[in-house]
């Protein structure tokens, strides 16, 4: 248990750091863990391990697994200083290495960089792993996509760039999830006319068998289940554990319900696997025994079966993605079987950190993920409370008893892990409970084993299709009841951890005066209220959405969003983005603005509608029935007040105001003002620097506190007689990491440079905070949290400030995507 306990805490400590060390530090600390473990377990053999001696280990090897995750980590980031130029278009040869998930008409998929050809013929060999996109039918590329398949090698162009996403203080962190599944760069395989079409060089599919075998039932799948709609994709994620075959809206109904973990290859079906491998391997050796009577002598059955079942589960793991789920249930089995066979009977506790231990070692990144706290903190409840016996009894009795295990089980996993569904996912489904005991049996005892004894006899997969259609009836059903899925505000991590251990508190074999001490731990988490502006202030968001615009206005009591965000593959910056965080703020939108009818602030507007509803809305054109409420064209002169805070349309002049030199739907932008003099915001959507003229000749003696840059920063906008007047004290710039446009131009940012102003770019920063009590300053999310995995936000300055402070703000300086 010290060795495990220092694994796991040393381990964790490394997640934390915001830089890496040098790679000798790490080694060094390594060296000297090694040594004083060597001197302990020398004086414990001699001592016979006392106590004191014992948990003496536990800094000893958390300092070593510090230093071993710190030198895996060094290795890693070594590996992403990519050989080649980035964003270059260069021929290179690749072998694909997983599964490729096919989305309409484009593929994404790992693969393996072999060869690199420099523009002077010289071929360079490589062996970087990387994850590629290939978009199919464009420029004469043919109509038909290419059989894709783990083990071909293709040579073709392709464009490599380091690993970046978004950085937004809550929602999904893809730089972690990259950094953890090994991706050192992300690249296209570029189609145009100039460059060589791909072409398959060579069939390695003995590299990568399992893979392999995934496609190809996945691509069977897909061919005998296509007239079974979402359903298909259900049985697919059963089956090949690839989730992205699940319809987006079935994806929504599944969390909404609480049954996400079903979807997922969890440990429930693991186990059902291993029982049955473990029967049927068990069967064949008791025939081959009675036939060969000294295999039975030399290897008992339960030798055979356990260690049978255990390999076979871990097969079919593989098969089906290796997920966290899986990897914990085949790590606990295995443990299991183990300490059979060896004549231990170690308590539950000693098997469950040996397995959180064997995880962390296996992927030391794997606490980063949601999945991993819920499958080890539900396997430990469900440890902590035997089951009712049904050995006695007849059926009836054995059906109650059954039926009783199963609603002891669910309500205690659904209240031990609310406090870890809140503080992911800022929601916990009330309908949960009632879904699981639905789902848990139909999923695990029904549709899971028709579905793979189609492996057999694939007509069963049409069987699990028809099984599953009924399920996700029901769950789209209850995902619409009101009140199915509570949200609370984004706690502190301290109430977090409190009401962790009260929920806990609650369900654990303790007498119930202990346990009403978890309601006392449970309750601030609870009735926690995320601060707001006071009245007569107000914050300004600026989210990292990529090539697009979305601006969130907070005032002490009210809401205004302002754009919606671009699309972002199968969902939009609304859902991915917007929502989350204001969900995490416990905000609900009061009033929407969609500046114009581009895709890239009006991709989330219908997502906005289904989310706020009873929200007041504005636009500069008519979206017709793109959005099921009625939206107000914005026009100068039209104002309000919200908790001392002034708000007023300062363009269009008029609804039917049309630009004299044909700007179309970037002159009619919606532009608002919000507040006054320096504590005020200007939002500018994409207009141009005629309409910054024309604003000016109604409003010369206009100022502003920050000034959100119109069209992303293209030379188009910002002009400088627009700065000289508006004066603002801060500038930023919505625009995509590397976008093709070249935003923000070079001649806008010399322009706000040239004046001392202080600037940021959520491209190379992330998401940016102003508020109008402190106009001078602005939040970086990428300097306020630091990873290693993380992309740095890059830093300059003008002013007297050179970097940001240590909670990323960054005062009368610059923030630049230099």
């Amino acid at each position: 248990m010290p060795v495990c306990l220092g694994w796991v805490l040393g381990s964790a400590v490394q997640l934390v750091q915001p830089h890496l060390w040098p790679l000798r530090v790490y080694a060094l600390l390594a060296m000297m863990a090694a040594g004083v473990g060597l001197l302990l377990w020398v004086a414990g053999q001699r001592r016979g391990w006392p106590g004191r001696l014992v948990w003496g280990l536990v800094p000893v090897v958390a300092v070593l697994a510090f230093a071993s995750v710190g030198l895996r980590a060094v290795a890693l980031q070594a590996e992403r200083r990519l050989p080649v130029a980035t964003g270059q278009a260069l021929q290179a040869d690749w072998r694909i290495t997983r599964l490729p998930r096919i989305e309409g008409r484009a593929a994404v998929f790992d693969a393996t960089l072999l060869h690199v050809y420099t523009p002077d013929g010289a071929e360079h060999a490589v062996a970087l792993p990387v994850r590629l996109s290939w978009r199919f039918g464009g420029n004469g590329a043919g109509a038909a996509p290419p059989e894709l398949r783990p083990g071909q090698v293709w040579r073709s162009t392709v464009r490599l760039h380091p690993p970046r996403g978004a950085a937004n203080p809550y929602g999904f962190d893809a730089e972690a999830w990259w950094w953890r599944e090994g991706v050192v760069a992300l690249g296209q395989v570029v189609i145009t006319a100039r460059a060589a079409p791909p072409q398959r060089v060579d069939d390695a599919w003995w590299r990568h068998p399992v893979e392999r075998a995934r496609t190809a039932v996945r691509d069977a799948m897909r061919v005998r289940l296509h007239e079974y709609g979402s359903a298909a994709g259900l049985v697919i994620a059963l089956v090949t554990g690839e989730q992205g075959a699940i319809d987006p809206r079935d994806w929504d109904a599944i969390r909404a319900t609480g049954v996400a973990h079903l979807v997922a290859i969890s440990g429930l079906h693991v186990t059902l696997f291993a029982y049955l491998a473990v029967a049927l391997v068990g069967w064949g050796w008791r025939g081959a025994a009675q036939r060969w009577p000294t295999l039975a002598l030399r290897w008992p059955r339960p030798w055979v079966a356990g260690a049978g079942g255990v390999l076979l589960a871990t097969a079919y793991a593989l098969f089906a993605g290796w997920g966290l789920p899986a990897q914990r249930t085949v790590v606990m089995l295995a443990l299991f079987v183990f300490t059979g066979i060896s004549g231990r009977r170690w308590p539950w506790g000693v098997t469950w950190l040996a397995a959180l231990a064997a995880a962390v070692l296996i992927d030391p990144w794997a606490p980063l993920q949601p999945g991993f706290w819920l499958s080890f903190v539900a396997v430990a409840v469900l440890f902590n409370h035997e089951a009712l016996s049904l050995a006695q009894g007849g059926v009836g009795t054995r059906l109650r008893v059954a039926v009783l295990n199963l609603w002891r089980t669910q309500w205690m996993v659904t209240l031990a892990l609310a406090p870890l569904t809140l503080w992911w996912f800022g929601q916990v489904s009330l309908v949960g409970l009632l879904a699981n005991l639905i789902a848990v049996p139909w999923v695990t005892g029904v549709l899971t084993p028709v579905a793979l004894l189609g492996l057999v006899w694939a007509p069963l997969w049409e069987a699990a299709a028809l099984l599953a259609q009924p399920l996700l009836g029901l769950l789209q059903a209850m995902a619409t009841w009101p009140a199915a899925v509570w949200t609370r505000p984004a706690v502190p991590w301290l109430l977090a951890v409190a009401a962790g251990v009260g929920a806990l508190l609650l369900v654990w074999r303790l007498p119930w005066r202990t346990r009403l001490w978890g309601v006392v731990l449970l309750w601030p988490a609870l009735a926690y209220q995320a601060p707001a502006p006071a009245p007569g202030v107000f914050e300004v968001l600026l989210p990292d959405v990529g090539q697009g615009s979305a601006v969130i206005v907070r005032t002490a009591r009210h809401v205004l969003m302002f754009d919606s965000g671009p699309p972002q593959g199968r969902s939009d910056a609304a859902e991915r983005v917007l929502l989350p965080w204001l969900r995490a703020l416990g905000a609900t939108i009061d009033a929407v603005v969609i500046s114009h009818d581009d895709i890239d602030h009006a991709g989330g507007m219908g997502t906005l509608a289904r989310a706020a509803p009873r929200a007041v809305w504005w636009a500069s054109f008519d979206p017709g029935d793109r959005v099921p409420v009625a939206v107000q064209r914005c026009v100068a002169g039209i104002e309000w007040e919200w908790d001392g805070v002034r708000f007023a349309f300062v363009h269009p002049p008029s609804p039917q105001w049309e630009p004299p030199d044909g700007g179309g739907d970037n002159a009619r932008s919606c532009v608002l003002g919000v507040g006054k003099g320096r504590q005020s915001v200007w939002l500018m959507g994409d207009a141009r620097q005629e309409e910054e003229h024309l604003i000016l000749q109604t409003q010369p003696n206009v100022r502003a506190g920050l000034l959100v840059a119109g069209h992303h920063g293209s030379r188009t906008s910002t002009s400088a007689a627009w700065l000289d007047a508006t004066q603002p004290a801060a500038v930023v710039f919505q625009a995509g990491w590397r976008n093709r446009y070249g935003h923000p131009h070079r001649q806008v940012i010399e322009r706000v440079q040239a004046r001392d102003i202080p600037w940021a770019n959520t491209a190379a920063c992330g998401a940016v905070s102003w508020r109008s009590d402190a106009p001078a300053t602005l939040t970086c999310e990428r300097a306020r949290l630091r990873r290693y995995w993380r992309a740095p936000a890059a830093v300059s300055s003008t002013g007297s400030s050179a970097a940001p402070d240590a909670d990323g703000t960054v005062e009368a300086g610059v923030l630049s995507s230099r």
